[in-house]
């Protein structure tokens, strides 16, 4: 037995592992190495089994205990415990938990009551309309119970019948012989899904389904503060579920339409600004429009185009508290003067010569150029 690994060393766990972490290190190892997953790959096989062996030991506590007193010796004889053949073991309550999806290419799902599926609509809002939240009526596909069978699917005057396939069960037992003996794998019984029942006459109005289609308006409340992609959930307006199981939920995206003067971030909004050469030189009163409407805001003297203002609080709600909200970022943007009369040529002249930034003013640079006066200056800015 000197050439056999250490079971522990096996499954990668101390010698003080819990049940726990030994089914878990077993579970990760197995599926690592199962045959299933390297067919024809015989190194992988000898090691799936190196695993098996070492957890049908170590998940034993008297087995484990023989391992721990003797080692490897507690089963070839020599110790006195008799020996002990791994190949005539039934592994099936090892692994009928942890390689169920393996065998039969199906999942464990239970028979009893399933939710129904969600129906998903879509709803375009504007910008406003997110940000202050709004009202939508929806019209769309809803499945009501059938008045003439109630539910049943039936034709009046018969009922369901126990399901045949599955004799009333609802589920289904696949078996397949694995290398650890026979496994076996449960499923939902494909005819009946589940019920045990089936309808031999089926309703002449629901054709056996139990609902009719209807289409049905509903008033959906969007939030204030949602954003585009978000969606509202809207509880027990879904597909209808099954073995009495609750209605599924109706799930609306929405799409928030652009806006012109108004970009979001989070819970931020951006915008620009024009103000004119004299109030960004002097100072003033400006109108800046917010998604709350126009208030009046105070530019501070020298304002350079560019300059970014916070306006605080007059960003966008959050959708978990409308009474917290973002701030709004105003881009102030210095407008040149265009189509200007005499007067007001000469005018911006004599100002350029009295801030000393005209070319009589100011002569020439010291390399012999001419320098640039303010307006030329002011037309880079914005170039």
């Amino acid at each position: 037995m000197a050439d056999k690994r250490d079971y522990y060393e096996v499954l990668g766990v101390p010698k003080n592992a819990s049940e726990a972490d030994i089914k878990k290190a077993f579970r990760n190892t197995a599926k690592k190495y199962h045959p299933d997953m390297h067919p024809g790959d015989k190194e992988c096989e000898e090691k799936f089994k190196e695993a098996q062996e070492a957890y049908a030991v170590l998940s034993d506590a008297q087995k484990r205990q023989q391992y721990d007193q003797f080692g490897h010796a507690a089963f070839d004889g020599s110790a006195g415990g008799g020996g002990f053949d791994f190949s005539g073991m039934d592994m099936s309550d090892i692994f009928g938990d942890i390689f169920g999806d393996f065998f039969g290419g199906g999942s464990r799902r239970s028979n009893g009551p399933m939710q129904g599926a969600s129906v998903r609509l879509s709803v375009r809002i504007s910008f406003e309309e997110a940000v202050f939240g709004c009202s939508k009526e929806l019209e769309f596909t809803y499945k009501e119970e059938c008045s003439t069978c109630k539910g049943s699917g039936a034709k009046p005057g018969t009922s369901k019948e126990t399901c045949g396939k599955c004799g009333g069960k609802g589920k289904i037992v696949y078996s397949r012989q694995s290398l650890f003996g026979m496994m076996q794998n449960v499923e939902t019984c494909p005819e009946c899904h589940g019920s045990g029942k089936v309808v031999k006459e089926k309703c002449p109005d629901c054709h056996g389904s139990g609902y009719i289609a209807k289409k049905m308006k509903k008033t959906v409340d969007i939030p204030a503060g949602i954003d585009n992609g978000q969606s509202v959930r809207v509880r027990g307006y879904g597909e209808p579920g099954s073995n009495g199981g609750p209605r599924g939920d109706l799930l609306v995206e929405v799409i928030v339409s652009r806006n012109q003067a108004f970009e979001r971030q989070d819970m931020n909004i951006f915008s620009k600004a024009s103000i004119s050469f004299a109030v960004a030189a002097l100072g003033g009163d400006i109108r800046i429009k917010t998604v709350d409407g126009e208030i009046i805001y105070s530019v501070a003297a020298g304002t350079q185009t560019g300059t970014r203002i916070r306006l605080k609080g007059k960003g966008v709600p959050s959708i978990r508290n409308k009474e917290v909200r973002g701030d709004h970022y105003v881009t102030l943007v210095v407008q040149t003067p265009t189509g200007l009369g005499k007067d007001a040529k000469d005018a911006l002249r004599k100002f350029d010569e009295l801030t000393g930034n005209s070319l009589k003013s100011e002569g020439t640079s010291s390399s012999g150029g001419k320098k640039k006066g303010f307006m030329d200056k002011l037309k880079e800015s914005f170039d």
